[in-house]
């Protein structure tokens, strides 16, 4: 019987990439070991699809070997947290001491800009770059996955209310061109390293969607989704950050998604990769297909008419 490849945070909601790539490799025939949080519906769904699921905390060392143990191959993946570097160092120990032969690492674009010497003001991107390092350091055989900003996050979840009610994007970006990518094309590509990483080991890939353009274009692309006119409205940094203190979010994250937009409006998410097409074969999603896909999202309910 083949080893289990273990994918954490395969808990995600739908469309989520962890989930989406357990998916996808037990469509292949793919054993795959699904790493959740806790036992809730999501993780019974994952087994209903054929994965063998093991409850664990990446910070913890007991439940990290339980899910490692046996396993070969391994997607790393974590949300936006302060605790991201001791997870990574935690789970890359336990990867070694199981002789893990390929750890896909999840990543981040911004990263390539980066340096022992150059830094950003994001305390996320600080802890990414040392995680790579970290990682590189360990021995372990690691890719890794670097994408840009994702379609999911500043063009679906932030401005879908805005979209919705007064048919605006607004954001603090500026005139800054950006290529944003969907979690389902990361997703393909960490699924295709992971039935077959030992070509990839030791590289870096960067996953952009297929154009890099500024706001006002891609609001003509949701316009062109929509059947409506949407307009983008620059917004200053300042008040946006203090909306989404006052929505709940942590300060890290707050700190980071700032940085993030900084970052656009000075240019630095002008970036292009064919990576995506060069790993699986097919043409990342475009921003326009996107928001056809999540339509329903940015369009207003009769409650709210």
């Amino acid at each position: 019987m083949e080893n289990p490849i273990l994918v954490t945070g395969a808990a995600g909601r739908v469309g989520a990439i962890g989930r989406t790539v357990t998916e996808l490799l037990l469509k292949q025939g793919k054993a795959v070991r699904a790493m959740v949080r806790g036992e809730d519906e999501r993780a019974q769904a994952l087994r209903n699809m054929g994965a063998e699921v093991v409850v664990g905390d990446l910070l913890d060392l007991d439940s990290m070997h339980r899910a490692i143990a046996g396993v070969e191959s391994m997607y790393f993946g974590m949300s936006v947290s302060d605790s991201y570097l001791e997870a990574t160092v935690n789970v890359a120990a336990v990867a070694k001491h199981h002789g893990v032969k390929a750890f896909i690492n999840m990543s981040q674009m911004t990263l390539s800009q980066m340096s022992i010497t150059k830094t950003t003001a994001s305390p996320q991107h600080k802890l990414h770059w040392l995680a790579e390092q970290a990682l590189n350091w360990s021995g372990v055989p690691v890719v890794h996955v670097r994408p840009t900003v994702f379609l999911e996050g500043l063009f679906l979840i932030f401005i879908s209310e805005t979209v919705r009610k007064s048919n605006q994007i607004r954001l603090p970006f500026g005139e800054g061109k950006t290529s944003p990518v969907a979690a389902e094309d990361v997703a393909r590509v960490v699924a295709a390293l992971l039935a077959n990483p030992q070509p990839h080991i030791g590289k870096i890939y960067h996953l952009t969607g297929p154009q890099s353009e500024n706001m006002h274009f891609y609001a003509q692309e949701y316009s062109k989704a929509l059947g409506r006119t949407i307009t983008f409205q620059d917004i200053l940094v300042e008040p946006w950050r203090d909306g989404l203190l006052k929505s709940g979010l942590p300060v890290h994250l707050v700190d980071h998604l700032v940085t993030m937009a900084d970052l656009h409006r000075a240019g630095a998410y002008d970036r292009m990769s064919e990576d995506v097409l060069t790993l699986t074969g097919q043409n990342p999603l475009s921003v326009q297909e996107f928001v056809r896909k999540n339509a329903a999202t940015f369009t207003a309910s009769a409650k709210e008419t």
